[in-house]
């Protein structure tokens, strides 16, 4: 039974204790009926009795035929009822615009006004008209979550739910991008997107529990808070502290089991292994001054948690170094809270503070950003680095080259160039026609050639992150007459995050990041030479260690958002997969960049787009690569080799492949070879 009940006919207890919590739906303006024939309005208190026919939302009605249960703290598990979506605060806020009143997402006096329509104004409501609650069908979810992963996940259920959210939010942000909105309206994606997915009960790790969640692992990134709700690795949407209550020999009492610092209050959080945490509550706002601090809610479950010496789950924010005016979170593992105190604040009043110290021997997680930071400002060198900037500022950043494995100082030598070079155009079967933009092209304007070629969408979010996967992107090329910033020339604005090549323990070089990566963001093309493909006898870069071929066979795999999710025919659901009009063929071995120091995975990070566009009347495809999914720093970018069709031809019982190389990816899904 869900919740531990005892499965007997009595009237379920209510446990009003995690009521107390509740914050109102301050988002929210009623909707009265709009017609004399619309069902009356229902006011019903929380805890009944209700009218005919009216179902009240958790945490106001307890599961039917079970009893509100609370386990012992040996079993480090509770139920976690979907929460309702409140506002952010703007510390909190990412991605689009937001104007920084608690409460307010469509307009500055924090309502959602609307206009009554008759019923001969009605349309079908679309995800982005989505009010920003909850209600939970329990029946109503979309196949590829169970009722075991939604309780407990695993890695493969974290990664495609997260990766699900954002291709979701990706969409919604397209779409609103397409639209001018009214005055005051605040565009959050994010949330929209949360609620849908919530809503479909597409979550994993529903139970609260004390210590590692199942499939998140150290060092993990978020860009938005909402994620961190749909992964269970912290519940609350705002709130700092998430706890939940255990049972000892007396009386429930609440414990912490994570919690968010992200600079709102005044922590203390430059150490890697030691957090000063302050307690929350007490702030000034628009309303009242400050206060004293209470020991209550969060401020109580960590005072406990420092008495029964639990694990606490902790996540740091950071800002965004793409993106100053964003925070990055990034989940830096298990700590214990080993003191508490109360000491005076600017504001003169009192403030709870807690030392939590992190447990030895996991991995690094914020230890890294705290490097990465030191590199980045001069304070300290290094380690193995053996050139500042291999680009020698043929890039517009540099791209350092290190080696603290071996005492190799380099690879072979190649000339490097940021694009690739063609020995003669790709010609297009119909003329070519360049935009008539005269600044940037602004999406939904379907007088713009460019956006047309892209099947009316642009393909870029306002912060320029890919949308979706498609056969062929067009992007505006240099003789377009709108602006050189356009954002549908993305692939060809340079790199964007802090690149580094490295020497890799088994597999030579490779290549990471600096900066922590957004899914959907640009990392570089493939640069080098277009070379000939030999029809028979193989080809000219046979042997060539170097060479990206769009020939190959590459597993197939979903990024693109669900349709049905925003009210879209999912009959006409886009194709991913490319499609390259002329058989392209790209040797790096001698002319290339960075994409050439990209090793194969079998559970890649990154994936190919191709991208054309014009210049002087002829056709460049161009291969451009992406995140897959958001990228811790510092972790390695792979992508799919693919497998030549020999292989393939091979793998299925024929001919012995050629070419056919051992992997040493170490994904759980390994092959065991590629090329």
């Amino acid at each position: 039974m869900e919740g531990g009940g005892s499965g007997n006919n009595s009237t379920p207890t209510i446990d009003k204790t995690r009521v107390l919590d509740v914050k109102p739906l301050r988002t929210l303006a009623p909707v009265f009926p709009s017609s004399s024939e619309a069902p009356p309005f229902v006011s019903a208190p929380p805890f009944g009795p209700y009218p005919s026919g009216f179902t009240p939302f958790y945490p106001f009605s307890a599961p039917h035929g079970s009893q509100a249960a609370t386990p012992d703290l040996n079993q480090q598990t509770h139920t976690t009822p979907a929460a309702p979506l409140r506002s952010f605060r703007a510390s909190e806020s990412n991605g689009d615009a937001f104007n920084g009143e608690a409460g307010s997402f469509y307009s500055s006096k924090g309502s959602a006004k609307r206009t009554p329509k008759s019923s001969s104004q009605k349309r079908p409501r679309k995800s982005q008209d989505l009010d920003f609650t909850l209600a939970v069908d329990d029946n109503n979810f979309v196949v590829g979550v169970s009722l075991s992963e939604r309780e407990d996940g695993n890695r493969e259920v974290v990664h495609s739910i997260h990766m699900r959210f954002d291709a979701l939010r990706r969409r919604l942000s397209q779409l609103e991008d397409a639209k001018e909105s009214p005055a005051g309206i605040i565009r959050r994606a994010d949330l929209k997107a949360a609620n849908i997915l919530m809503t479909k009960q597409v979550r994993t790790n529903m139970r609260k529990r004390i210590g590692a969640v199942p499939g998140v692992e150290i060092g993990d990134i978020f860009f938005f808070r909402m994620e961190m709700c749909l992964l269970g690795l912290h519940a609350p949407s705002m709130a700092g502290i998430d706890y939940m209550f255990v049972r000892n020999d007396l009386e429930e009492e609440p414990l912490a089991v994570s919690i968010v610092s992200s600079g709102y209050y005044d922590d203390d959080a430059e150490d890697k292994d030691v957090l000063i945490y302050s307690g929350q509550g007490g702030a000034a706002n628009k309303d009242k001054g400050a206060t004293d601090q209470k020991l209550e809610r969060g401020n109580l479950a960590l005072e406990r948690s420092l008495r029964r010496g639990n694990e606490v789950r902790v996540i740091r924010g950071m800002k965004d170094s793409v993106n100053q005016l964003a925070k990055v979170y990034v989940y830096d593992g298990l700590y214990t809270i080993q003191e508490s105190w109360v000491e005076k604040a600017k504001s003169g009043c009192n403030i709870f503070k807690y030392k939590l110290v992190r447990i030895p021997g996991q991995p690094d997680a914020f230890g890294v950003w705290k490097s990465i930071e030191k590199w980045k400002e001069g304070l300290s060198s290094r380690a193995g680095l053996i050139l500042p900037d291999l680009t020698s500022g043929a890039e517009s950043m540099a791209v350092s080259l290190v080696n603290d494995v071996d005492e190799e100082k380099g690879p072979a030598y190649f000339t490097y160039v940021s694009t690739v070079k063609y020995s003669k155009s790709f010609k297009l079967t119909q003329p070519a026609y360049e935009c008539n933009c005269r600044n940037a092209c602004q999406p939904g304007n379907l007088n713009c050639s460019c956006i047309r070629k892209n099947e009316g969408n642009f393909p870029y979010t306002a912060n320029g992150v890919l949308v979706c996967r498609a056969p062929m992107i067009h992007e505006c090329g240099p003789t377009c007459p709108c602006f050189p910033n356009c954002k549908n020339r993305m692939s060809q604005t340079g790199l964007k995050v802090h690149l580094e090549v490295f020497k890799t323990k088994d597999r030579g070089w490779g290549l990471r990041s600096w900066d922590p990566i957004r899914a959907g963001t640009f990392i570089c093309e493939y640069a080098g030479e277009v070379i000939e493909k030999v029809s028979q006898g193989g080809e000219e870069g046979e042997g060539d260690d170097y060479v990206f071929d769009t020939s190959r066979v590459y597993e197939a795999f979903k990024w693109n958002y669900e349709p049905g999710l925003v009210e879209e025919d999912v009959s006409i659901e886009a194709i991913e997969e490319p499609n390259v009009p002329s058989l392209l063929v790209i040797s790096s071995k001698n002319v290339g960049n960075v994409a050439r120091f990209m090793n194969h995975s079998c559970y890649p990070n990154v994936f190919w787009q191709p991208i054309m566009y014009e210049h002087n009347s002829e056709s460049f495809i161009h291969i451009a690569f992406f995140a897959m999914r958001h990228i811790p720093p510092m972790t390695e970018l792979t992508y799919d080799y693919g497998k030549s069709r020999s292989a393939e031809a091979g793998a299925d019982g024929g001919s012995a492949p050629r070419g056919r190389r051992k992997c040493l990816c170490g994904a759980p899904n390994c092959r065991g070879y590629f090329g």
